[in-house]
């Protein structure tokens, strides 16, 4: 009998998910191996994916692994859910003129929820990840009891940015083995686990649905008569002057500058997209910087609800540092307010704000002034 009980760990084939894997059956827990298959990159019509999930490849190294070390792995196909919620949600998005956050959708809203209900059915109290970020309880003041999610020890791989959605009772069930750790040491854990080939294995950074990386093409596959309909629509500048043609608004995303295909003697960038013309706007990097944005569908973790104003440091993408803001609720939004301009806020990204490592909350971008 396993010291901890049963756990159910998300395996993607991956060498995070896998030594997550790895470090919790060595400290006793009775593992259970599950690979979510969400999309057949065959039919998703680009070329061939070489690294990253769903492929066969990578079902077969997760269960190879658990195999291995003895414990059960199956496969949980949720292609269905992940075609409705997560694909229709990206071509809704890009339709209406905004940059969309299918991972933040993936793993809070259809990932987690597929594990729990796999978990409940296999007796399994506890899921993990592999994702580097860290699991932190509240134990003291008025918000006591409650889960956060903390940034990652390895800062340049940290994943907390994109888990801002999950519940207080996913939370609680809910561990980050490689949270603790650096990218670095997860490879030689694996390589000293006897698992070469897994330690040196190539990061995914596309997603998982456009192997190849080209979402435009994508998007004329999946609506070809409404991307067709969209071509000759204008480019223009801040001012109003027609600056020349484009194929497309969804083809185009805030504080982009490449591919725009028009050469005006200095750099542009796309301050603002109007679905209603299918109208582009381009302006200088200094029109693009904005002080106040509005935030919908706020999901809070280390508190329990924004009374009042709060500081917090606000990321707008992935890869952004964050700057210093103050929070208020308007409504169902949050107002954010900068304390300096940032540039690039695109309406559909996730705006995350931080308490130091914590994640005090988060939500999707609605809209700037």
């Amino acid at each position: 009998m396993s010291r901890h009980g049963r756990v159910l760990v998300a395996m993607s084939g991956g060498v995070d998910s896998s030594v997550a894997a790895l470090l919790l059956h060595e400290e006793g827990y009775e593992v259970v191996g599950v690979t979510m298959k969400t999309w057949d990159y065959a039919s998703s019509g680009g070329a061939k994916r070489l690294t990253g999930c769903c492929d066969l490849d990578s079902i077969n190294d997760a269960r190879n692994l658990a195999v291995s070390r003895g414990f059960h792995h199956i496969i949980l196909d949720i292609r269905d859910e992940f075609g409705e919620a997560i694909i229709g949600n990206f071509v809704e998005e890009y339709l209406g003129g905004r940059t969309p956050n299918p991972c933040v959708l993936c793993n809070t809203f259809i990932k987690w929820e597929a594990l729990l209900k796999r978990a409940d059915m296999l007796d399994c109290p506890l899921i993990a990840t592999g994702h580097y970020a860290r699991l932190t309880p509240v134990v003291e003041g008025p918000h006591a009891g409650r889960f956060t999610v903390s940034k990652g020890l390895d800062e340049g791989k940290d994943q907390s940015y994109v888990l801002w959605g999950l519940k207080q009772d996913s939370l609680a069930r809910t561990r980050f083995p490689v949270g603790g750790f650096h990218k670095s040491e997860i490879r030689r854990l694996a390589h000293e686990a006897g698992f070469p080939q897994l330690a040196q294995k190539s990061e995914s950074f596309e997603i998982c649905f456009i192997p190849d990386n080209d979402y435009r093409g994508f998007l004329k596959r999946k609506e070809p008569e409404v991307t067709a309909r969209l071509a000759h629509g204008k480019l223009v500048s801040t001012s109003g002057e027609v600056l020349g043609e484009h194929d497309g608004y969804p083809f185009f995303t805030i504080g982009q500058r490449k591919g725009l295909g028009i050469a005006v003697g200095e750099p542009l960038y796309v301050t603002d997209i109007r679905p209603e013309t299918n109208t582009v706007v381009l302006g200088r990097k200094e029109e693009l910087r904005r002080q106040t944005m509005w935030v919908r569908r706020p999901n809070f973790l280390k508190i329990n609800a924004l009374n009042g104003e709060i500081e917090a440091v606000t990321k707008v993408r992935y890869k952004d540092k964050g700057t210093p803001s103050t929070l208020r609720m308007e409504g169902e939004h949050v107002r954010v307010e900068f304390h300096a301009p940032v540039a690039g806020i695109a309406p559909g990204q996730s705006a995350v704000f931080y308490d130091g490592d914590d994640v005090l909350g988060g939500g999707f971008i609605d809209r700037m002034p």
